[in-house]
């Protein structure tokens, strides 16, 4: 019953913005009216949280894989070298600082750096993360339904440089490194076992090639145009990894401005992983990203492929709309890809933007496996 439900509701929403849109021009007196107010509060508390350069935003979190979580996120969104050329992509750097009812502590730092007129492009990251969570299991069905708690400790880092060759296509070098520490398993379970790779833990170091095609109009608020990356990276023992293998990441975006300020996001992802890898590293669907409504990591295999569909709707001034449905699998080999075994998902949500640039705070609801919200910041895709 639940997904004749949904494509009632989808439809209903449909209707709803369509038939909004169509109001005369005086009801739309009242509505500012009463809704200016409630705006122009909200704009004065963003302005009074952000300085000069930085902008301190108290967040509040929340998805299946953390529970309720709270922290503060810094950022600042800038010009490199102060360049007052408006075609030039903003970078960008922010700073967060996460702790969950899960007990899970997070931070991460992260820079993006546009420079050389586009022609440069800059990526770095860091994350250390002290961080329980479930394991299910490997394969398209979980081997545990509930899933067997396990906690890590783990520092993540990785550097990425691309040049940009010709008009839109970007070509550059990446390199990862992870290691974990677990240090709590479930007695008597599959981790416990040690027949899982990495249920001891993982050091990973890994260095690979980035090749991207970027005709976005927009960083965080693309319009239209194509983002498609293709990601092939490796991880030898003679670079320091304790586990020998190969990934290969294809992710495709397209957006497209349907009718007067809305837009169809599309996205197909495909990762394949050969080698020895550990059970963090393999493929796998779910979270806040990619394939909302499913815990993150309840399906996880050798290899994975998630399309999604997202129309992003304005509502009024800073306000705005979405709709979104997915489709994905895991799989252990090409042979066991079916279309008997794709899940299913759908939801909407709801976006406020923050600043000029389009950075905005999210609030989803998801259908998949499970009913699920999820709060945070920017765009899943």
């Amino acid at each position: 019953m639940r997904k004749p439900f949904l494509f009632l509701l989808l439809f209903a929403i449909l209707q709803f913005e369509a038939w909004a849109q169509s109001l005369p021009d005086t009801l739309n007196i009242e509505k500012s009216s009463v809704l200016d107010r409630a705006f122009d509060l909200g704009d004065q508390v963003i302005d009074f949280i952000s300085g000069e350069n930085w902008a301190f935003i108290p967040i509040v979190v929340y998805s299946p894989e953390t529970s309720l979580g709270l922290g503060v996120r810094a950022i600042r969104v800038f010009q490199f070298k102060d360049q007052e050329d408006t075609s030039l992509r903003p970078s960008s750097l922010p700073i967060t600082l996460l702790y969950t009812l899960n007990r899970q502590a997070i931070f991460t730092s992260e820079v993006n750096l546009w420079a050389n007129e586009n022609k440069d492009f800059f990526n770095a990251r860091i994350e250390l993360s002290d961080f329980p969570f479930r394991f299910y299991g490997i394969g398209q069905q979980p081997v545990l339904d509930e899933g067997e708690f396990y906690s890590t400790r783990y520092a993540y880092l990785h550097v990425m440089y691309q040049r940009r060759v010709t008009n839109g296509l970007y070509l550059g070098g990446r390199y990862e490194y992870r290691v974990d520490d677990i240090y709590e398993k479930m007695e008597g379970g599959l981790l416990d076992s040690g027949n899982i790779p990495g249920s001891n833990g993982q050091r990973l170091s890994g260095l690979g090639m980035v090749l991207s095609h970027d005709t976005r109009d927009q960083i965080f608020q693309p319009t239209k145009g194509w983002f498609s990356t293709l990601t092939l990276m490796g991880f030898p023992a003679w670079l320091g990894s304790n586990f020998t293998f190969s990934q290969y990441t294809f992710d495709i975006r397209k957006y497209n401005l349907v009718g007067k300020q809305k837009v169809l996001a599309l996205q197909s992802w495909w990762n394949f992983t050969s080698g020895d890898a550990p059970f963090q590293h393999i493929s796998l669907i779910g979270g806040s990203e990619r394939m909302r409504g499913f815990f993150e990591g309840r399906f996880r295999d050798r290899h994975a492929m998630v399309h999604q569909a997202e129309l992003r709707l304005p509502i009024y001034r800073n306000l705005g709309m979405v709709l979104f449905g997915h489709a994905g699998q895991v799989f252990p080999d090409l042979d066991a890809l079916r279309i008997s075994n794709m899940r299913y998902g759908t939801g909407l949500g709801f976006r406020y933007r923050l600043n000029k640039e389009g950075l905005n705070v999210r609030l989803d609801l998801a259908f998949g496996d499970q009913r699920a919200f999820y709060f945070g910041l920017n765009e899943a895709f």
